[in-house]
This record gives C-alpha cells, sequence and structure tokens, in this order.
C-alpha cells in the first residue's frame, strides 16, 4: 500500500479525506442501510480533524480529552451540514427530531455520545495510516493523563 501512495504522489491530507469519507460511508451503510453524498465530504472533513487534534497540539494530550473535542468538533460539523443540507436546502438526509435532547432536529445528545466513542476509532485509524503510510511516529497514548514530564514538553 505504501508504495502505491508513493507512487501517486497524493498529499497526505487528500488521502485521509479519502479514507475518512469511505468510512463515514460505510458506517451508515452498516447502520441505515444508505448514505447520501454528502455525507462522504462530512466524514472527510471529520477525520481530518480528528487527525489534526492529535497532530497539531505540541504535547501528550490523553485520549480521553481528543475524544471529547472529537467528539463536539463532529457535532458543530453536523449541526453546520445538518442546517444546510436539512433545512436551508431541504434534502432531509437524516431528522432527528424523534430523539432526545435533540437541536432542531440537527443534532442529538446520544450521537454526541456515539461520536466520543467513534472518535477513538478514528484517532487510532489516523495514528495507523499515517505510521504506515508516511513513516510518522509511532504513536504512545495515555488515556487520562500524561505521567511523563517529557510528555507534557513534546509530542
Amino acid at each position: 500500500m505504501k508504495k502505491i501512495v508513493n507512487m501517486l504522489h497524493l498529499p497526505k491530507e487528500f488521502l485521509l479525506f479519502l479514507y475518512g469519507g469511505v468510512g463515514y460511508m460505510l458506517i451508515e451503510f452498516l447502520y441505515r442501510g444508505y448514505s447520501h453524498p454528502s455525507m462522504f465530504i462530512l466524514g472527510g472533513l471529520c477525520f481530518i480533524i480528528i487527525g489534526a487534534i492529535n497532530e497539531t497540539f505540541p504535547w501528550c494530550m490523553p485520549l480521553v480529552s481528543q475524544m471529547t473535542i472529537s467528539a463536539v468538533t463532529v457535532t458543530a460539523l453536523e449541526l453546520i451540514f445538518g442546517f444546510i443540507l436539512n433545512i436551508w436546502l431541504k434534502l432531509d438526509v437524516w431528522d432527528y427530531s424523534n430523539m432526545p435532547y435533540n437541536f432542531y432536529g440537527q443534532i442529538c445528545l446520544l450521537f454526541s455520545i456515539f461520536w466520543f466513542f467513534l472518535s477513538l476509532v478514528a484517532i487510532f485509524i489516523d495514528d495507523w495510516l499515517r505510521f504506515k503510510l508516511y513513516d510518522e511516529e509511532f504513536p504512545s497514548y495515555c488515556i487520562f493523563y500524561c505521567t511523563r514530564h517529557s510528555d507534557l514538553m513534546t509530542k
């Protein structure tokens, strides 16, 4: 796979976007039995941002913190896409109106919790792809807090 990626000379972010888009659509097919093309864009964007959270901060960030920031980010993007796709363009891609604690039927607490746990999978896949395809450093993880002083100063 690494040789194919090197031969194609695809930018890293573009390839990660493709993986995220395809992955998100597969999850929707498994969960709902169908998806919408816009979900490819949303999934790719979410995957890029989840990976960037881990890559951007210059210190060891606990997985729980990464997962929380990721879940809030995905929920915010879902709200933005929902307002555009479902309310403004009236495409009715999803509707959480029948779910408790929903906001205009575009986001709901249950799916925000789902994004929290699913983001762990995205973090691991992003790190694995970066390690395997781009020879980036093999990640090390801490769950709630970093115990080594060096983790706090460098990533």
